[in-house]
This record gives structure tokens, C-alpha cells and sequence, in this order.
């Protein structure tokens, strides 16, 4: 097979594809590897590096794109990458399409079959692509979040930590998942006063056993969120319905009830943002005030510590990348059922249920488009 890998266009994303070992591991299976020139440098790995692996490196997406079985890419494709996806070729990436219906609808139209990154489930049941960045996301929230608390970037003033006789920051954590989890891990090494917020009692009990009387957990009701939400300093919105759209916990009333300067970092905002307020932002102009209040959108915080998130997303995908490669990509779905999670558009047909739901589009079970 060909496997291509294209330098990203999403603005400030500094990620790639493929990382030269893993592009080295493609070719020791026997397939070729095509890289734009300049894919890697955001990363940390210039173009000598992918040659030294074997890749063909080539001038133009387009090329990449025209010559390629699959293309391994982070983001999602961007409108003026459309018209360059072919029928049946392979888009292995986040895509992201609840929140995104011009994009599902380009990807239903080029026919193409896209297997998402944050859908793929491991034998646990758990989402092994996503969790990385979840991860990176969770702990790079805080740091965000402890910035831009900071005076001169519009916050409050307040030290996450305070000092002996000054009361630590109230940091609340919208969601118990692997991204609230490693906020909640960074916040509390911060020496913060931490409450997470989750209708999942077991993990809101794990955390509880990991932290003991350093953090606060809470049962999710609009009025235990309505309280905290006033008194905070910083909220994470790490709520996460996989493939499908996040719930909005943070209403618009929410903000002109909270502390002028309190911070807002809504990891969500991939698959839409868990509060009514947000858009997305970039990371040269990643927030914005609302009523008062700083809320910081940017939908790819990973992407700003790029070497790091590269190199764990490659960890986690390329077995899968390899499966697909080595057996084909029908081949390799029906072989893992985990992976077949991850099949989200194939040929024109949505296959994934949650984004049908959400765009009110007709749903075909990826187990029928296979056969």
C-alpha cells in the first residue's frame, strides 16, 4: 500500500502523521511512504530524517493526496482539502464530524472512508488514540488556565497554589474521563483547592482513593454546577459522548454569575465544547472575553507542544495503521471490532451512529457496508 502523510494546514497546528520511525516501520512491511516536504519540521523532524527512513518526499499535498492509498494525518481535512481526497482512499486522522457538517458532507460526497482516531475502542472498551491527547489536553489545560489567570492576560490575579495565608485557587473539573483526570492530576500537584464534577460514581471514587481529602468530587446536577461555577477560579470542560457532540453543562447565564477574571479552558471544543459560549480559537489569539469571564477555545491544544503529541499519537496508532496497511482496510476492520469503532464514513454512507444522530443523516451499521 501507499501511505502518505501531508504537512497540516490547520492554523498553529505543528503536528504530523507520521514520525520517521514510523514511517520506517510502513516500509519494513513492504509499503511506500510519501511525505510532503516540510510535514515534520513543526515537530522536530526535518526532511533528511524521512529520507534517511526511505520515504519519497515530495513538493505538493496534491501529489501526496493523488498518488496515496491512505493518509495519515492529526486534523481533520480543511476545505481546501476536499476536492483532493479520492474515492475509497483511506483518511486515518481525528475527523471529528459531529460538530462539523460541512465536513461530513464533503467526505460523504469524495466517498471516501474515513477511519477517525477518537471512535477506535481497544479490547477495554476504552478509546487508546484519543486517550494521548486527552491526556496532553487535561494537563496542558491547567497550564493554560494558570497563564491566563495571570493579570496581564485578562485574569483574575490568582495564584493556583496561593501562598501561606492567601487561600489556593478554586479549580472545578466538568468531567471524570482521562482528560478531567489529568487536569485533576496537574491542579492538585499545583496545590489548588480542586472539585470534580461527573455522573459516574466510579470514577468519581477512583479519584477520590488516588487523592483523598486534596480534591472534592461531586455528583453532576445543574445545581451543584450552578454553585460551583460561581465560586470558581478556573473551569475545565473535559465532558466527553464519544463521536458525538458535548453536552452544554456551562450555560450562557452561567458566566454573568461568575467572578469577573475567572478562567474558562473548554477542552471540548472538538466536538463542539461543553459550553454554550464557546467558539474555536487559535493559539496566536486563543481567547476571549465573555461577561466578564476569559474562555479559552483553542481546538488543538496538543498541537502547541507539538515533538510531545506527535510522538504519542504515533504510539498509539500505528498498529492499527499497520493493520489496515498489511490487510487491507476491509480486511483489518473485520478482524478487530475495535477498529471497525473507528469507521465512521465509508463510500458515501455514514457508519458511525452518533454522527448521523447528530446531523439527522441516514446511518448504515459499519458491519453492513462490509458485507
Amino acid at each position: 500500500m501507499k501511505i502518505g502523510t501531508v504537512k497540516e494546514i490547520k492554523k498553529h497546528e505543528y503536528r504530523v502523521g507520521l514520525t520517521p520511525k514510523a514511517a520506517e516501520a510502513y516500509k519494513n512491511h513492504g509499503h511506500t511512504v510519501l511525505v510532503q516536504k516540510g510535514a515534520g519540521e513543526g515537530s522536530g523532524y526535518p526532511d533528511e530524517y524521512y529520507g534517511a527512513a526511505g520515504c519519497k518526499l515530495v513538493d505538493r499535498a496534491e501529489d501526496v493526496f493523488g498518488e496515496s492509498d491512505m493518509i495519515v494525518k492529526v486534523k481533520e481535512p480543511l476545505q481546501a482539502e476536499y476536492a483532493l481526497i479520492r474515492a475509497g482512499q483511506i483518511l486515518f486522522t481525528y475527523l471529528h464530524l459531529a460538530p462539523d457538517r460541512p465536513q461530513t458532507e464533503a467526505l460523504l460526497r469524495q466517498k471516501c472512508i474515513g477511519v477517525a482516531f477518537e471512535t477506535i475502542k481497544d479490547r477495554k472498551g476504552a478509546l487508546p488514540c484519543l486517550k494521548p491527547m486527552s491526556q496532553i489536553a487535561g494537563r496542558l489545560a491547567i497550564q493554560e488556565g494558570a497563564k491566563y489567570l495571570e493579570r496581564p492576560f485578562g485574569g483574575k490575579g490568582v495564584l493556583l497554589s496561593g501562598v501561606p495565608g492567601v487561600p489556593a485557587a478554586e479549580v472545578v473539573v466538568l468531567g471524570a474521563g482521562i482528560v478531567g483526570a489529568n487536569a485533576v492530576k496537574i491542579a492538585a500537584g499545583f496545590g489548588a483547592h480542586v472539585t470534580v464534577v461527573d455522573i459516574d460514581l466510579d470514577r468519581l471514587e477512583y479519584l477520590e482513593d488516588i487523592y483523598g481529602n486534596r480534591i472534592s468530587t461531586v455528583y453532576s446536577t445543574p445545581e451543584n454546577i450552578d454553585e460551583l461555577l460561581s465560586k470558581a477560579d478556573l473551569v475545565i470542560g473535559a465532558v466527553l459522548i464519544p463521536g458525538s457532540a458535548a453536552p452544554k453543562l456551562i450555560r450562557e447565564k452561567h458566566l454573568k454569575t461568575m467572578q469577573k477574571g475567572a478562567v474558562i479552558v473548554d477542552v471540548a471544543i472538538d466536538q463542539g465544547g461543553c459550553s454554550e459560549v464557546s467558539r474555536v480559537t487559535y493559539h496566536d489569539d486563543p481567547v476571549f472575553v465573555k461577561d466578564g469571564v476569559v474562555n479559552y477555545c483553542v481546538g488543538n491544544m496538543p498541537g502547541a507542544v507539538a515533538n510531545t503529541s506527535t510522538n504519542a499519537l504515533v504510539n498509539a496508532n500505528l498498529g492499527y495503521g499497520l493493520s489496515i496497511a498489511d490487510l487491507g482496510v476491509e480486511g483489518a476492520l473485520k478482524k478487530d471490532t475495535g477498529l471497525l469503532e473507528g469507521l465512521n464514513v465509508y463510500k458515501g454512507r455514514i457508519t458511525y451512529k452518533g454522527v448521523a444522530e447528530t446531523h439527522g443523516l441516514p446511518y448504515t451499521p459499519a458491519t453492513e457496508v462490509l458485507g
